[in-house]
């Protein structure tokens, strides 16, 4: 399967990192584009310069780490699609042009069904992404949402609840659905 990460998806550490971990066992093809990365990069800004300086190293790695990923849209997708919401046409076009099978992204109302249907692309929400992996796969999706816990509780250095912590990260189903 083929998944495109809206910068939505991506900006978010916890989140990014159980998806860029599922990814990196093979679950399924992540894919971005220049601009989605850019836009995760940008979004830190509000974080403090520190963290657009740290988000620009993540991306490099992520960029090394996955070179098949980063996609870029075809003016003529780009000219062609109309959303509720202009500046996310390259995310579809980028879907499009990657042959994703799914948008992950949190941004519903930009993202009508019944378009990305048209096109061949579903959106889910990356709780929603992230329970189909997990009904495929529970072993190996159970154990990157364990390290990503793991490394959370030692960078804040505290006992950071599971169940918490994946409902802070937006995957409040998953997080239910591992720590029973």
């Amino acid at each position: 399967m083929r998944a495109l990460l809206d910068a939505c998806v991506i900006y978010p550490t916890v989140l990014r990192e159980v998806l860029v971990g599922c990814a990196r066992l093979g679950l399924y093809d992540a894919l971005w584009s220049e601009r989605i990365l850019e836009e995760w990069a940008r979004a830190t800004v509000k974080l403090g310069p520190e963290a657009e300086v740290q988000a620009r190293g993540e991306v490099a790695v992520l960029k090394s780490q996955f070179p098949k990923a980063c996609i870029q849209p075809r003016a003529g997708d780009m000219a062609r699609l109309h959303l509720p919401d202009e500046n996310d046409i390259h995310v579809l076009a980028s879907a499009i042009a990657g042959s994703a099978d799914v948008l992950v992204t949190m941004n519903a109302k930009d993202f009508p069904r019944q378009t990305l249907a048209f096109e061949g692309v579903k959106r889910l929400s990356p709780d929603e992404f992230l329970m189909d992996l997990w009904m495929d796969t529970p072993q190996a999706v159970e154990q990157v949402v364990r390290d990503v816990h793991k490394v959370a509780c030692e960078m804040s250095g505290e006992a950071l609840g599971l169940r918490s912590l994946m409902k802070r990260a937006r995957l409040p189903r998953l997080g239910k659905a591992i720590d029973v």
